[in-house]
């Protein structure tokens, strides 16, 4: 049997293929992708597996954009941290599903259902439904944070977040407090993970809060410049292709803006 693993995490990938390894093992790993992008491309160039262990939430995005692009009709288990509504949801459909941390014994099970759907009683997965279903749930966004100061771990909570930014590769916070720290985590992900009614991803370096705002400036050709509070110490513009969708936000309309 051929698997493909779909984990933007290098770490948990390589866990997850020993425990599949230690589930059966003659499952063959043939290829361990990070993105709904690397997805995509190796899909259309390979043949498909017979089964798919898939994280939801990938670097560049909700993985189930990858079947919106190419045609996979392949049985998948989830690796998730959705809730138990759409968790269940997802075992109506005949998907299974992997709550993270995994363990050895939820990981064999969903193995054995799959070798259950046989013949006649294979069942086909309607991904499509299936992003209904997730999109139509309430999302659990993030509230804290834990960043790491000096030799201490401190917990900060989003209610006292101003904005992010990134440079040279870092994510920082800033707090409304004006102090600042590092985070391991990439703006992509924070976009996913925090409520867009308060978090708005204004161009390739900022992600802000609505209440950090305290003036937007209009300029020529609908440049839109931000003062934000704390003062970055750059200026700070809204990317022409996000000042539709920043508007709408403001105006408490589209909230969409990874």
């Amino acid at each position: 049997m051929k698997s493909v693993i779909i984990e933007d995490e290098q770490l948990a990938a390589r866990r997850l293929e020993s425990l599949i390894k230690s589930c059966d093992k003659d499952i063959e790993i043939v290829a361990k992708l990070e993105s709904v992008e690397d997805a995509v491309s190796w899909f259309s160039q390979n043949p498909h597996p017979d089964l798919i262990f898939l994280d939801i939430h990938l670097e560049d995005g909700l993985s189930f954009s990858i079947f919106e692009k190419t045609r996979i009709d392949v049985p998948v288990i989830f690796t998730t941290a959705f809730d138990e509504y759409a968790i269940k949801a997802f075992q109506l459909k005949g998907v299974d599903y992997l709550l993270k941390p995994i363990s050895q014994d939820d990981l064999c099970r969903a193995i054995n259902k799959y070798k259950d759907w046989t013949g006649i009683n294979k069942q086909k997965i309607d991904i499509n439904d299936l992003y209904k279903i997730i999109k139509g749930e309430k999302t659990e966004y993030r509230k804290r944070f834990s960043v790491t100061v000096g030799e201490k771990i401190k917990s900060i909570d989003v209610d006292d977040i101003a904005y992010f930014f990134s440079t040279s590769g870092i994510t920082f916070v800033v707090m409304n407090s004006k102090s600042q720290y590092s985070l391991d985590i990439s703006l992509d992900k924070l976009a996913d993970e925090l409520d867009p009614k308060d978090f708005f991803r204004i161009n390739r370096q900022y992600l802000v809060k609505l209440k950090s705002i305290s003036n937007v400036h209009v300029f020529p050709k609908s440049r839109l410049k931000l003062d934000l509070n704390p003062a970055p110490s750059e200026e700070i513009f809204v990317s022409l292709d996000k000042v539709t969708g920043f508007k709408d936000w403001l105006d408490g309309g589209n909230t969409s803006g990874n």
